[in-house]
């Protein structure tokens, strides 16, 4: 049942990724749908931005990426670089960007062999990558965007005219020359053909970084001869290719070609340049919505850093443990060590085969988040229990281990029961310990935060390695019980209280099932909680009559058909998902989650607790009734004035999965307290009323 499992979440992960509605919208258009061989033809990516978001020029200056165009075109025919307007200067947060603001479009040229037929189908198709932001966030977008096109008589489409007239429009003219000089650490741009450019609103933007930066100051005169000279601060020696770029008032704009570069005044630029060409090049940024807040972070290549999370993920994966829903399996696994029979080197082997199954498995779920994060999509950990289906699916395995663990049934091989595990073997320890770890993902805890963050900024082989290191933790108290005898000496010796033992631990199955049953309520309603009910009473009924037949010395098999069509039905039916409610009106500065709020809040001085949970969240959960929903922490909260914001992340919202990534986190808990003057301060994932009210109290100041 565990690999299973383990497929469906696979496939599940897939549905639940899909891609969400993008910041700038991107589409593509030919100016020909008919190009004549032996002649070329203009394509057009029109990108349209949502109100507040831009996309970036070639040269992002300090921070983001332009969009990148990957060509699928058929032999014969070939692409042109993409052609970008003008850009307009960003200075946001102490960086300075070039980037396009509200709708644009990028020109490339599209050239036809004239080898080819006139009739002939051209399939054309583009993927994009680009990186939208808006004053606060930084997402990663991608698209593939596709061309029926015919070979034919080069005639323009008339419907697209428009188009591609003020796209070109947009374009720089190609009229002005230039000469270069360094003197003093300064350029001196000298620029002629720019005669109808506003001088005091003009600026330079080069086309390839380290010239200057993009934020320094820019002195622009109009000379008497006409030309117009721009001097700026250089960010170092002269890079080794020729400058290019553009100069541009926010009306018009010329492209700058030819450039002259006169050194001669400078000898220290000469001897840097020839010796060290790249020294000058800055390192690639990070955009700055997208860097976590947090300066110990890890970032990409950094080993310290990786060895850091990959400990966390480590002592996260331990006190995985403690969970209601791990606890039995690992304590009956452990116990089944003790009888008599299990020599050290049968031990060894389930100790290894355990942690196999514990390490494949949390392997596999961050090997589908990593993919999907590559590809583009928003998920984070725990993404898989955002489907209902996946809910209703484990509560079907928690009823079937806790009716296991009350000596319902035996299942061979990969039971959780005492018998099954006593045999030799590592199939049952294998499945046992990917059960635990898949029954476990609900969870999160001190250490896992930061760990499963790191994911975010990590390379994949490095952010696997972390997601692996989860599965050690939870692995590591078996294993070492299985190779050191002498912890194997401190377990209670075997005997007929284990039978007892085991049917106590049914107990927490069974509040883990029930705890699932109403998230199942919670996402899908009374309609999806009354077919779960339904789906578990036919298991159930199919498990007792396995039982029965085990009992009587019968195969099991037949009576198991109730079970796998319970399991089918949890699998095909179309549960319903409806809007999830909102944050309780008991109290009135409770509102939903959305970073426009918060900033809105901030601006105001207004004291801010950010609340990231979800209804499968267990360690939400307990934080909700121990400390956020106590009459102390309310009645400081009204006091102090707190707004609390709920971000709901139980059906899965982009929107939350991007400032959960922008904070340098992929996991929930997640806690914000953001005081009066605007200090965002990151609480820990394990909460208590004393620690919320200590922060309103230090927050709010001497008029608390």
């Amino acid at each position: 049942m565990g690999a299973i499992l383990l497929l469906w979440l696979a496939l599940a992960g897939v549905q639940v990724t899909a891609q969400p509605a993008q910041h700038i919208q991107a589409s593509l258009y030919a100016q020909s749908e008919a190009p004549k061989p032996g002649e070329k033809t203009r394509l057009a990516i029109r990108m349209i931005p949502e109100q507040g978001w831009h996309g970036y020029w070639i040269n992002p200056g300090d921070s983001g990426l332009s969009v990148d165009a990957e060509w699928h075109l058929p032999e014969g025919v070939h692409a042109g670089p993409l052609e970008h307007p003008a850009p307009a200067l960003l200075e946001l947060a102490g960086l300075a960007s070039y980037v396009h603001e509200g709708a644009f479009s990028l020109l490339a040229d599209l050239e036809i062999d004239d080898s080819i037929v006139p009739g002939t189908s051209l399939p054309i198709s583009v993927d994009l990558s680009w990186l939208a932001c808006s004053d606060a966030l930084c997402v990663p977008e991608r698209a593939t965007l596709q061309l029926a096109l015919t070979t034919g008589d080069g005639a323009a489409s008339p419907e697209h005219r428009s188009l591609f007239s003020a796209a070109e429009a947009a374009l720089p003219s190609v009229a002005a020359q230039g000469s270069l000089r360094a003197a003093d650490s300064r350029w001196s741009f000298v620029i002629s053909g720019a005669e109808g450019l506003d001088a005091n609103r003009a600026l330079l933007f080069p086309q390839e970084s380290g010239w200057f930066e993009a934020g320094a100051r820019q002195h622009v005169t109009r000379q008497p001869d006409g030309t117009i000279k721009v001097e700026v601060a250089a960010a170092g020696p002269a890079p080794a290719a020729p400058f290019a770029g553009v100069m541009a008032d926010g009306h018009r704009s010329v492209a700058i070609t030819n450039v002259k570069l006169d050194l001669a005044e400078n000898p220290l630029a000469i001897a840097e340049s020839e010796s060290a060409p790249d020294a000058a090049a800055p390192a690639e940024s990070i955009p700055a919505a997208m860097a976590s807040p947090d300066p110990a972070t890890p970032t990409t290549g950094d080993m310290p850093a990786l060895w850091v999370a990959l400990a966390g993920a480590v002592l996260g994966g331990l006190l995985l443990n403690l969970m209601p829903c791990v606890f039995p399996i690992l304590s009956l696994k452990a116990l089944s060590l003790t009888k008599a029979g299990v020599d050290r080197r049968a031990a060894k082997v389930e100790g290894i085969a355990y942690f196999a199954g514990s390490v494949a498995t949390t392997f596999a779920l961050g090997a589908i988040l990593v993919s999907a994060r590559l590809l583009g999509h928003d998920i984070g950990w725990s993404f898989q229990l955002q489907n209902p289906h996946i809910i209703l699916l484990l509560m079907l395995l928690s009823l079937a281990i806790a009716l296991n663990l009350a000596g319902l049934f035996e299942i061979r091989g990969i039971s959780i029961a005492h018998r099954a595990m006593a045999a030799p073997g590592w199939p049952g320890a294998f499945g046992t310990g990917a059960l635990a770890a898949l029954i476990a993902t609900p969870c999160s805890g001190p250490f896992m935060g930061v760990a499963l963050g790191a994911a975010l900024v990590l390379p994949a082989p490095e952010a696997l390695t972390v997601f692996a290191g989860l599965g050690i933790g939870m692995a590591l108290p078996f294993l070492a019980i299985a190779f050191i005898p002498a912890l194997q000496r401190l377990l209670p010796k075997p005997g007929a209280w284990m039978e007892t033992f085991r049917r106590m631990l049914a107990l927490p199955m069974l509040l883990t099932t029930i705890g699932l049953a109403w998230v199942l309520g919670r996402q899908s309603g009374v309609d999806g909680l009354s077919l779960g009910l339904l789906l578990s009473a036919l298991a159930g009924v199919g498990l007792w009559w396995a039982g029965l037949r085990q009992n009587r010395g019968r195969s099991a098999g037949a009576a198991l058909l109730p079970v796998a069509a319970a399991l089918l039905l949890a699998v095909g039916l179309d549960l319903p998902r409806p809007a999830l409610a909102a944050p309780s009106n008991a109290d009135a500065n409770v509102e939903p989650f959305s970073e426009e709020r918060l900033a809105e809040l901030q601006t105001e001085g207004q004291p801010v607790f950010v609340d990231m949970t979800a209804d499968w969240c267990l360690v939400c959960q307990v934080n909700q009734r121990v400390a956020i929903d106590r009459p102390d922490t309310r009645a400081a909260f009204e006091k102090g004035g707190v707004v609390t914001l709920v971000g709901d992340w139980t059906q899965g919202d982009p929107a939350i999965t991007r400032f959960l990534a922008s904070r340098g986190r992929n996991s929930i808990p997640y806690y914000l307290f953001v005081t009066p003057s605007g200090e965002v301060r990151e609480l820990p994932q394990i909460l208590t009323s004393d620690l919320l009210v200590r922060q309103t109290i230090s927050s709010s100041g001497p008029s608390y």
